[in-house]
């Protein structure tokens, strides 16, 4: 006796509505992103709104309600929650690029007028900045470079070797007493950096003013960011690295120099290059310290020293000087045409130095 078993494709109905569900199609967010841009300029401009601003915050709220409202009707509201966060996520980043873009737009435009062979080869020495257009910024790159140099030269040794205690040997108070202070120096004003440093460097062991006064406070500023970012990086170094070379009976310091510091030093040269960027355009420690010259001064352990930060504030500070805000604006360019060149080269040797790049 045979028993016959029948098979069948059908599909269950219920089944069958959730594969086929409604989808929105792709070029959907952008139609409606640029639907919500239409309606909101028209909102501002009806309601008389002078502000382009105010008229991106009523398109970007338009956009997430618009968002929710058709995947919702059409999607189901499940999938309308998960647009809407996406949605929320896009407006965000557009609300954080926006500022920066207008901000090196606006420099550019402002800037790129004063850039000229003679504006970034020459100094402001016999030069009446009220009365005369010419002049430049020499000497304030020289300066700037030097005194950042320095401060790197004091800082970077030190954070890189205090964040290997903190990583390797780093246990009970003292590591804990560390980590506290590292902390807090993270959030130091600039200005209490430089305040400090006056009153030990030039006012109680009686030093001159000069680039090396500068880059100490510098230097106080950078150590922070160089440890944590640093602290991270080893942190990231596998534990089983460390074991294998101890278990070859290799030293703890050797592992360290030739095992961990090589594995790690992609991350630990982008971190400081980073703190270098942050250094590059603090004003209060060098206005108080560096006190600022119109005449090149290579030498930056005498005499006072320019630096692009000082030089910019004291162009713009002049009222009604048009050639000083010329020169402030192309000033200013040039300092963030180098901390953009020092990101570049941070992720650059990130990417060289990553595991995927077989290095």
């Amino acid at each position: 006796m045979s028993t016959t078993v029948t098979v069948t494709d059908a599909t269950p109905p219920q089944l069958s509505h959730r594969l086929t569900a409604a989808r929105l199609p792709r070029f959907a967010p952008a139609g409606i992103a640029g639907g919500s841009i239409v309606l909101g300029c028209a909102v501002g401009a009806v309601a008389g709104l002078k502000s382009h601003l105010q008229w991106g915050l009523i398109s970007a709220l338009l956009f997430l309600v618009a968002s929710y409202a058709v995947s919702a009707s059409v999607e189901g509201r499940r999938q309308a929650k998960d647009r809407f966060a996406t949605s929320l996520v896009w407006v965000a980043f557009i609300c954080a690029v926006v500022p920066l873009v207008s901000l090196t737009f606006y420099t550019v435009q402002q800037g790129i007028g004063a850039i000229t062979p003679e504006f970034l080869s020459h100094s402001m020495k016999g030069v009446v900045a009220t009365l005369s257009p010419d002049g430049g910024i020499y000497h304030a790159i020289i300066g700037t470079i030097e005194q950042v140099l320095l401060a790197t030269l004091i800082a970077a040794p030190i954070g890189l070797l205090t964040a290997v205690y903190l990583v390797e040997y780093g246990r009970g108070r003292l590591a804990k007493a560390v980590t506290f202070f590292v902390d807090v120096m993270t959030g130091i004003p600039s200005v209490v950096a430089g305040l400090f440093i006056l009153s030990l460097w030039n006012i109680l062991l009686g030093f001159e003013y000069s680039g090396f006064s500068g880059s100490l406070a510098l230097a106080i500023l950078m150590m922070p960011v160089v440890v944590r970012s640093t602290e991270e990086m080893l942190k990231l170094v596998p534990n089983e690295l460390r074991e294998a070379s101890y278990a070859l009976g290799v030293p703890r310091w050797k592992t360290i120099l030739r095992i961990v510091l090589p594995t790690a030093i992609g991350g630990i040269t982008t971190g400081v290059m980073l703190a270098v960027a942050r250094i590059t355009g603090e004003t209060a420690p060098v206005m108080m310290l560096v006190f600022g010259a119109d005449f090149i001064n290579s030498d930056p352990f005498n005499g006072p020293q320019q630096s692009l930060p000082l030089y910019i504030w004291q162009q713009y500070s002049q009222v009604n000087n048009e050639f000083g805000y010329s020169r402030a604006w192309g000033a200013a360019l040039v300092l963030i045409a180098f901390v953009m060149g020092l990101n570049l080269i941070a992720r650059g040797i990130a990417r060289w130095r990553s595991p995927k790049g077989g290095r």
